[in-house]
């Protein structure tokens, strides 16, 4: 057995409030520990969005009552919340604060940059600021944490352009770091070697940012010295609302991004202890992380198996990856001393998480 620290994803959307038909914090935290993962954060843009005390403490509430792992939950920075000097306890209840710079759904994207300085000025500094920012989008928001002396992390990064400008701004001394989701390492825009799902609808296909080109894919692996984080950007929708006219974006990705990357290390395309560096090691430092005590994960590097999405935990039902072989799977996850999950099951309770920023 291969035994690894917990894993930490940055970069969850359990859907509560507003969606628990497709995830809540009860499957999405089950879900997290089968893909070996003890703790994660939780975007803000549901239905109300996480941007004020009352909708924190909806969102905080229920995590505490379902969670059956770790957790965290981002703030959104709003067109009307950016005065975080008024409610200085605010931000030390949540994960970070997350602006949405470019497509999104619900009331989060800030399209005036007026509105960027406003969150830049008085979101506390010792506390993160994360940027779904793309292209050019990106590099504005790389100048504002230029302007402001402050660090930044970019959510999932996909384009050639954007490794190569991050770069460019850490050999200078600019405060950022990134993450990558695996279906931007695994997946191009043309659908490579993944037959499954090219022969699903268009909408299965649809995820943001989108699906990139295979120049884009192998600037991303010839760059993973650059790239501080993986992080699934877990993003689950029912296959009916993927079969739809009117497609949601979005992949659940929290049971399939250890096998994938496991299944990486076997080929030599990255090492166990790049795995380690980007799910567990780089993500504690940026975020300032506490310890968990008596927790680790056991996987069975020799387990060989197709993923398929009717075994997983996550609501959804579906996964891209469907039909992919793997090698490496979860067996065993101790949290605090406790097995929360264990060959196939999760025994963790509901409500056994805890709010890591508590």
């Amino acid at each position: 057995m291969l035994k690894l620290p917990g894993l930490i994803d940055l970069h969850v959307h359990v859907r509560e409030p507003g969606a628990t038909h497709k995830e809540d914090w009860d499957t999405a935290t089950s879900a997290a520990l089968a893909g070996g993962f003890t703790t994660i954060f939780a975007m803000p843009n549901t239905m109300p969005p996480i941007f004020d005390r009352d909708t924190l403490d909806l969102g905080l509430a229920s995590a505490k009552e379902k969670a059956r792992c770790d957790y965290a939950q981002f703030l959104g920075a709003g067109p009307n919340n950016a005065n975080w000097d008024v409610h200085p306890d605010l931000p030390p209840r949540a994960a970070g604060l997350k602006m949405y710079l470019d497509s999104t759904f619900g009331e989060l994207r800030l399209d005036d940059m007026t509105l960027w300085m406003q969150h830049f000025a008085t979101f506390p500094k010792h506390l993160p600021i994360v940027l779904h920012a793309e292209s050019r989008t990106m590099a504005a928001g790389i100048l504002f944490a230029e302007i402001y002396d402050r660090p930044i992390h970019i959510a999932h990064l996909s384009l050639r352009e954007e490794i190569l400008i991050i770069k460019a701004a850490k050999e200078r001394g600019i405060k950022v770091t990134c993450e990558v989701a695996p279906h931007h390492l695994f997946i191009n825009k043309d659908l490579t070697g993944f037959q499954n799902l090219s022969g699903l609808s268009v909408g299965h296909q649809e995820v943001r940012p989108r699906l990139t080109s295979q120049k884009d894919v192998d600037a991303l692996w010839d760059n993973l010295d650059i790239i501080d984080c993986f992080a699934t950007d877990h993003a689950p929708h029912t296959i009916e609302e993927k079969d739809s006219d009117n497609p949601l974006p979005g992949f659940p990705g929290l049971e399939t991004a250890l096998p994938l990357f496991l299944t990486a290390a076997d080929r030599g395309r990255l090492t166990v202890d790049d795995i380690v560096e980007k799910m567990y090691t780089n993500p504690k430092k940026i975020f300032n992380l506490p310890e968990q005590p008596g927790t680790w994960i056991e996987v069975d590097e020799n387990a060989q198996y197709e993923i398929r999405g009717a075994e997983h935990f996550s609501r959804c039902g579906w996964t891209p990856f469907e039909g992919y072989q793997v090698k490496g799977r979860v067996t065993r996850v101790v949290l605090r001393g406790k097995d929360v999950y264990k060959d196939g099951k999760v025994l963790a309770e509901k409500g056994f998480g805890q709010n890591i920023r508590d």
